[in-house]
């Protein structure tokens, strides 16, 4: 599978210090090379929205950014991004360049994937290429994202939206998750969990948005949590029950569920799935096993069970997954 290139839009007459985590988010993932996980790795374009000698100066809080390219980058690029927008766009203090909005309307009439980090719905939004289209945001934004662009069928419980050439995250660290998605789409798991590793973040988190709204950080934590869990991962082919997880870690079985789902937004068999989804992408890519014998290590029973899983989650069966991310072992 191919990379591909990314075009990343970056309105330089003032980057405020908070949108710099996206904007360095999609840096460092789609931006560093790694020839040991797949070369030729993605080829970055930052491009700048509205360059001019004249720019005014940048605000207190932010500051302006020389970059390669102005708008005629997104031209041909397969991903097009926007990590954020000026927060006076939020609220219609101040409306989006014109320009940027056309840009993104002539990369979705081309083809190219469309992705948006954060408050960077609102410009996917406004150039309609979210109409008709379920998205995501920051959930402080999604009230006002919905509210100016009712077309779009905003989600504010998950951390990010995969509309399969339309791609929305909600805020922050959520755009991490997405971009490591966006790899695992294009270069396959073994890839996207390997470069995780390197960020030192996790390969996929489950849950949504839900647990970060004004929810209370539970009182013992989830400290308890961290050795059962890492057990249950690396004893994925066994016949796990949520009253194992539970007896593992001295907990019954409804404080373990209530713990779980406090820490990471998902039930005790939604993280199993997860995993045991995760195991056998790892297995498919990395070796020449079986379909049956993947099955049965990462817990998913049967070929015909890890067939049905694989369809439904991936849109592809195990057979062509492997022969699309085939890895040396």
């Amino acid at each position: 599978m191919s990379a591909g290139s990314v075009a990343v839009t970056v309105i330089d007459d003032d980057v405020p210090f908070w949108d710099l985590y996206e904007l360095g988010v999609v840096c460092t993932v789609f931006g560093i090379p790694h020839p040991d996980l797949a070369d030729p790795w993605y080829d970055l374009r930052l491009c700048a929205v509205g360059r001019s000698p004249d720019r005014p100066a940048p605000a207190p809080t932010g500051f302006s950014l020389r970059t390669p390219y102005g708008l005629e980058g997104l031209d041909g690029a397969d991903t097009v991004i926007v990590p954020s927008v000026p927060e006076a766009c939020l609220d219609g203090e101040r409306e989006l360049p014109d320009e940027l909005l056309r840009a993104l309307r002539r990369a979705a009439d081309r083809g190219a994937r469309m992705v948006s980090l954060c408050a960077g719905a609102f410009a996917l939004a406004a150039a309609g290429v979210l109409d008709g289209r379920r998205a995501t945001a920051h959930w402080m934004h999604t009230e006002a994202l919905a509210r100016r662009h009712p077309r779009v069928e905003v989600d504010d419980s998950v951390l990010y939206v995969d509309d399969g050439t339309a791609l929305t995250s909600a805020g922050v660290t959520a755009g991490l998750d997405l971009c490591l998605h966006l790899v695992r789409r294009d270069l396959g798991a073994h890839v996207a969990n390997q470069l995780a590793r390197r960020l030192v973040v996790p390969a996929h988190r489950p849950g949504g948005q839900a647990q970060f709204v004004e929810t209370a950080v539970p009182e013992s934590g989830d400290e308890g949590l961290a050795p059962v869990l890492q057990w249950a991962a690396e004893h994925l082919d066994r016949p796990l029950t949520v009253d194992d997880l539970a007896a593992r870690a001295g907990m019954s079985p409804r404080t373990f569920y209530r713990r779980l789902h406090a820490a990471t937004g998902s039930t005790p068999l939604q993280w199993l799935l997860a995993q045991r989804l995760a195991r056998a992408q790892s297995l498919l890519e990395t070796t020449a096993l079986p379909v049956e014998r993947v099955g049965e290590l990462s817990g998913l029973g049967t070929a015909a069970n890890l067939r049905r899983h694989f369809t439904l989650h991936f849109g592809a069966t195990p057979t062509d997954y492997r022969r699309a991310f085939r890895r040396a072992a």
